[in-house]
């Protein structure tokens, strides 16, 4: 777009006086017209540039002031009028004025008919738009053969700071660069350095386009443009312009537009082929874990397969289940978090080999939760310290909380499915009891974590029908029966060790056994009896 400045500088124009000195003549000029009436204001779009006889304005010159009120409001390209026919000159006082609202007044004479003017500038600035419009097609054509020919966003962006002659990087959704452009070797500063200030500047919006200046560490009033890579996504691809103000015509907004489309095509294509070789790997992970479970896996044998995706034959093989944490009160299924589920599997399957050398990451295709399968001997506490730390590094990044559950370790990967399921687990409990520690390790069920799942109602039922009175005793008496059931059963039964763990005589023993199978009508020492009374007193222990 052309300015008031640039208008002015061509010879054409020369007859255009220019009586406000002090307004500001970088602003663009969008359409020209002609007019009389003292409300135009009110019927033209911004950056428009006015031209009149000031006909309205013979013998009112005050009402010039309300005139250029109304400009002002709505940013107006600038006011010329035409001196010699109802005005004969324009008043000091009012180009003073116009210098406080910053309204540009430009003088032209009485020779020069407002159609022609009118006529002169819309032919220039149609040049100008055509020019434009045409280098701006060439682009379009020369980043279409790009992504038709599979140019890699590393080629794309070198093309485009060639294009600029100006510094560009092109980063993913986790603010990390991806592609730079050849010409960022002038700057001191690393492309790292830059992202971190403008993280910190929060200019990083994912609705719309944003300019601001910082400063680094070897520039001051550095001036960047950043424009959110349009493809429906809350987390989008951002491009960063360092120097945006210096990009020379013909290069415009619209030819700058040309290559976000191209660079949104070809992050769309390079998405879907990667989302290809994500199923692939899900599909192998799923054979193996199917034939595990139905006994059908032999490991020698599975290692003759052309391609294991990462998997190889180790002393050591972990399964971690990964579970994003919705933090807002959005369902599982909204599209926001599926694409935090998709980033999740992104940013594990590009950073785990260096924090966790050897692992592999897959997909749970059905629910899309990430999988993680170590294959490098690591302690307990190492592995929950190295998982912390990936949870607070994507945080970091993006507004994504990550869990992580651990099946227990094996030496053989005949036990892969085992770990998985073990980490399903601990997963499944995890949401049940609303555990929201970042690591939860599985842990073999004894008895009291397998009771820990039976409902409380049928448990106390199932007690009081066992034990009678003895399920919650409360008399010394009774207490000191319960205590005497409890002795002789882990002793198998037996009355002389009983006698001893209590302390007490051996008639004693046999006496209270006797009250106890009177008082619970039962035989203790039958095989059902026994369990039964086991559990029971298990399930009632305070």
């Amino acid at each position: 777009m052309k300015t008031l400045e640039q208008v002015l500088s061509v010879p054409r124009f020369n007859d255009l006086i220019l009586l406000t000195k002090k307004t500001n003549l970088k602003k663009g000029i969008n359409n020209v017209e002609i007019t009389e009436t003292p409300d135009i204001a009110n019927y033209i779009s911004s950056q428009t540039l006015i031209l009149t006889t000031g006909m309205y304005y013979k013998d009112k010159e005050n009402e010039l002031y309300q005139l250029i009120d109304s400009l002002s409001i709505i940013q107006c390209a600038g006011l010329c009028i035409k001196v010699g026919r109802f005005l004969d000159s324009i008043p000091q006082d009012i180009i003073d004025y116009a210098n406080t609202r910053d309204v540009p007044i430009l003088q032209c004479p009485s020779t020069k008919p407002l159609g022609t003017i009118l006529k002169e500038i819309m032919s220039y600035l149609s040049e100008t738009k055509e020019a434009e419009i045409a280098y701006a097609l060439d682009i379009q054509r020369k980043f279409s053969t790009l992504f038709l020919n599979d140019a890699t966003l590393q080629r794309i962006i070198k093309e485009f700071g060639e294009l600029t002659n100006t510094p560009i990087m092109l980063l993913n959704p986790f603010k990390e660069n991806i592609a730079i452009s050849d010409n960022w070797n002038k700057l001191q500063d690393s492309p790292g350095d830059i992202i971190n200030i403008l993280s910190e500047k929060d200019a990083f919006q994912s609705d719309k386009n944003a300019t601001i200046i910082i400063n680094t560490p070897n520039v001051n009033q550095l001036d960047i443009a950043v424009y959110p890579i349009k493809s429906h996504t809350y987390f989008p691809y951002y491009l960063v312009i360092l120097f945006p103000k210096n990009i020379l015509y013909p290069v415009t907004e619209f030819a700058i537009d040309q290559g976000l489309m191209v660079l949104s095509f070809t992050i769309l294509k390079n998405d879907k082929l990667y989302e290809v070789n994500k199923l692939r790997k899900s599909d192998y992970l799923s054979t193996l874990i199917d034939r595990q479970e139905r006994s059908l896996f032999n490991e020698k044998e599975w290692f003759k397969y052309e391609s294991n995706f990462g998997i190889k034959l180790s002393p050591f093989y972990q399964v971690v289940y990964v579970r994003v944490q919705e933090t807002s009160n959005m369902v599982y299924t909204s599209r926001r978090y599926e694409e935090k589920l998709k980033l999740t599997y992104e940013w594990l399957d590009t950073h785990m080999v260096k924090e966790l050398p050897g692992s592999v990451v897959f997909l749970d295709k059905i629910i899309n939760n990430s999988i993680i399968l170590l294959q490098k001997e690591i302690s307990p506490s190492a592995l929950k310290e190295k998982l912390e730390t990936l949870n607070h590094l994507i945080q970091k990044k993006l507004p994504i909380n990550v869990l992580f559950n651990c099946g227990q370790p094996y030496s053989h990967l005949d036990y892969l499915a085992k770990s998985l399921n073990e980490a399903k687990i601990i997963d499944k409990e995890r949401t049940e009891f609303n555990n929201k520690e970042i690591v939860s390790v599985y842990k073999p069920k004894g008895i009291t974590r397998l009771l820990e799942n039976i409902e409380k109602e049928e448990a106390k039922y199932f007690s009081q029908d066992c034990l009678k009175i003895l399920s919650y005793p409360q008399s010394e008496m009774d207490i000191e029966l319960r205590k005497t059931l409890k002795a002789f059963l882990d002793n198998q039964c037996e009355i002389t060790k009983t006698a001893n763990e209590l302390f007490i005589h051996r008639n004693t023993v046999k006496y209270r056994i006797d009250n106890i199978e009177e008082l619970l009508d039962c035989k203790i020492d039958t095989p059902e009896n026994s369990f039964k009374l086991r559990l029971a007193l298990k399930l009632t222990e305070p």
